[in-house]
């Protein structure tokens, strides 16, 4: 049985996507807008993670007292979100940082 669509999970998925997407572009030189398998794998990994959350509200992932990433994966998730976060200071876009704050 799967549990009950969030209100937030369609935001969560776009800053997940969008984020992973900057590291991609970024880290692994991807021009074609494509992500490489290993970033592929980890949004698959952290959308598949996002739909089982069983809290509701869903807290955010760094302060939520059950942590359901593997040790591995939570260290890439955050290394993918604190440069893309910076990345998207550095050129002026603040209106995702909001809405990864919101």
């Amino acid at each position: 049985m799967s549990p009950p669509p969030l209100k937030h999970r369609p935001r969560d998925e776009a800053i997940l996507r969008k984020f992973i997407g900057i590291w991609c572009k970024k880290k692994h030189d991807r021009r074609d807008g494509a992500l490489c398998p290993e970033c592929q794998g980890l949004l698959d990994y952290a959308l598949r993670k996002l739909a089982h959350c069983p809290l509701d509200p869903k807290p955010k992932c760094k302060a939520c007292p059950v942590h359901c990433y593997a040790p591995e994966q939570r260290a890439r998730i955050r290394q993918v979100m604190r440069f893309s976060g910076m990345h998207l200071v550095k050129r002026g876009r603040l209106d995702w940082l909001i809405r990864y704050f919101w």
